[in-house]
C-alpha cells in the first residue's frame, strides 16, 4: 500500500491531467521523462542499479507514448523528425541503462529540454498574442 505522500502525488497527478488541455499533457509528459532521467542519474551514482533500471523504463515509455501521439500527416517533415529524435532518445536511454552511464542521460536530458522549450513556444495562449487580430476572432469563432 502506498504511503500518505505517494497518495497524495497521485492524486495530485490525477487532477493535473483531469484538467489539462492536449497542449499541457505533452508538456507534463516532457516534464515526467525529464524526472525519470535525473531520478536514474541518481540512482546510478547511488549504485542502484535495479532502481535506475526501473526509471529508464519509465523514461522510455514516456517517451514511446510521446512518439505514438505524433501525427505525422499533419505534422509532415517536423513530425518525421520528432519520431526519429524519440527514436534516438529511447535507444540512448537504453544504453545508458546497459553500461549505467550518466553522461548518456545528461545528452537526453538536454535534448527534451530542447524539444520542451520549442513545444512550450506553440503554447496556445502564445498562438492566440502572435495572431493577427482578424486570425485571433477567426480562432475564437467571431
Amino acid at each position: 500500500m502506498n504511503n500518505p505522500l505517494q497518495q497524495y502525488q497521485q492524486v495530485k497527478a490525477q487532477h493535473a491531467v483531469s484538467g489539462a488541455d492536449p497542449h499541457r499533457l505533452i508538456v507534463m509528459l516532457m516534464e515526467g521523462a525529464l524526472e525519470k532521467m535525473a531520478a536514474a542519474k541518481g540512482f546510478i551514482s547511488q549504485g542502484k542499479r535495479a532502481e535506475k533500471a526501473q526509471q529508464i523504463s519509465w523514461a522510455v515509455s514516456i517517451i514511446d507514448g510521446l512518439r505514438m501521439s505524433l501525427n505525422k500527416e499533419q505534422g509532415g517533415e517536423i513530425a518525421e523528425n520528432l519520431d526519429n529524435l524519440y527514436d534516438y532518445m529511447e535507444h540512448q536511454l537504453l544504453q545508458a541503462n546497459i553500461n549505467d552511464d550518466a553522461v548518456i542521460l545528461d545528452e537526453v536530458s538536454g535534448l527534451m529540454r530542447t524539444v520542451l522549450s520549442g513545444w512550450m513556444e506553440i503554447a496556445p495562449s502564445k498562438q492566440s498574442a502572435s495572431a493577427p487580430q482578424s486570425q485571433q476572432r477567426f480562432q475564437a469563432g467571431a
